[in-house]
């Protein structure tokens, strides 16, 4: 009856007529009118090549796949577990972020802050030494360090607010950013950079900010007050003949001689920040190319290596040290990464690296066609791991005329003459 008019008009629902509404946030307490949850940077950070980079690293960070897996005695992956855990790093981390902004919020918290917290909001139990499944996870601001436990400022969901809580540290997993001293310690070679680009500000601003910047030069030596003052009267009245000048115009006298200074003040604070951006740049394995996006396979690959991979392996580590307990490890429970090897491949070289995959017998061809994003095959071949350009040793063979059907072999024209 659904398909039918009258079952789709019966079970129509229009939620802006629906009888008992969702109750407004004002009945749930403070609201905003910006999502309070989003990380905003410290100021100085939000400085042009410092924002790039940090959005850049952060969003090729979340793209990655963290998973709560099951591993074997050789550490090599097996399956997913779908649990709590697993859909937060997949799925939906909270009411308000999916995995990938989840991720990226803990990236750009960790170089903002140099340290970030993952607290486990929602459990299947309360926190302590029991095991627990997590249900939501938030990123949080460590206020102050304790020896055993940490207060965090964490955006509570039901309030609306950011609160400072008091939570253990063997609940919450603290990642530090393994760049802290390249980008967060006092002296480091960004929070130079950053200060650089503040004093390159401040200089801009100046430069524009409409003055005219003008000496007049009078025809008299201006030493006693009464020259002084009639200097000054003089400045005041170009002033104004300037201000209410419809087209900015005004009259000088012949002997006064007026001298521009508005030119841009020679200093070197373009070339420190040149100088700068290229040391940090070479101290954390990024490139220009990286961040226009015409980076190489080879200059990608090395942007992972050094850049990216050991970010994601301390994620990954402090969550499985902190959110899995040494029942849960010894078990072959883990939190991996994974990375799509083949997104920077183009049509022909993947064609090329499918046939020899399955032609050493390393992946089936369903398997490879998950890879391209393909729909598995109903041919039972498509699962087998072998070569296909041999023949099937397992698959029947022509038969021998010598033999009939039955496979005993055919009886001879001597037997024939003997029997008769």
């Amino acid at each position: 009856m659904a398909n039918t008019f009258y079952g789709r008009l019966k079970t129509a629902y229009n939620i802006f007529r629906n009888k008992d509404p969702v109750p407004s946030d004002d009945q749930y307490g403070y609201t905003s009118g910006r999502p309070v949850y989003r990380k905003v940077l410290r100021y100085g950070n939000e400085k042009s090549i410092v924002n790039a980079i940090y959005n850049r690293c952060s969003i090729d960070i979340a793209n990655l796949r963290f998973r709560h897996v099951r591993i074997d005695e050789n550490e090599n992956y097996t399956e997913d577990i779908n649990d709590g855990l697993n859909k937060c790093l997949s799925l939906s981390a909270n009411l308000d972020q999916s995995s990938i902004a989840f991720l990226q919020d803990v990236v750009m918290s960790m170089f903002d802050e140099g340290v970030v917290a993952l607290v486990p909001v929602e459990t299947t139990v309360a926190l302590g030494d029991n095991a627990f499944d997590i249900l939501s996870l938030r990123t949080a601001r460590v206020v102050q360090w304790g020896p055993q436990t940490v207060r965090v400022n964490v955006y509570n969901d039901e309030t609306g607010r950011n609160e400072d809580l008091t939570v253990s540290k063997r609940n919450v997993a603290l990642i530090e950013n393994p760049f802290y001293s390249v980008m967060n310690q006092p002296n480091s070679t960004l929070q130079r950079l950053i200060r650089k680009l503040n004093m390159l500000d401040v200089i801009d601003e100046q430069s524009s900010s409409g003055k005219m910047d003008i000496i007049i030069q009078l025809p008299y030596v201006i030493k006693g007050e009464a020259r002084k003052l009639e200097a000054e009267q003089r400045r005041k009245a170009i002033e104004e003949q300037l201000l209410n000048s419809k087209y900015g115009v005004a009259y000088a006298d012949g002997t006064e001689k007026i001298t521009q200074l508005n030119r841009p003040a020679e200093n070197n604070l373009l070339t420190q920040v040149e100088y700068l951006t290229k040391m940090l740049y070479s101290q954390l394995g990024i490139s220009e190319a990286i961040l226009s996006g015409t980076a190489t396979e080879e200059e990608y690959l090395n942007y992972y290596n050094r850049t990216l991979e050991p970010i994601s392996s301390v994620i990954a580590l402090e969550m499985q040290r902190k959110f899995l307990t040494q029942t849960a490890i010894s078990q072959g429970q883990a939190i991996m990464f994974f990375r799509e090897v083949f997104s920077l491949m183009t049509a022909k070289d993947m064609a090329e690296l499918a046939d020899k995959l399955t032609r050493n017998e390393v992946v089936t061809s369903n398997e490879f066609r998950s890879i391209i994003h393909l729909r598995p095959s109903s041919d039972p071949r498509a699962d087998e791991l072998r070569n296909k350009n041999l023949n099937d040793p397992m698959a029947s063979t022509v038969p021998d005329p010598s033999t009939d059907q039955s496979g005993v072999p055919a009886e001879t024209n001597l037997d024939k003459i003997l029997n008769k």
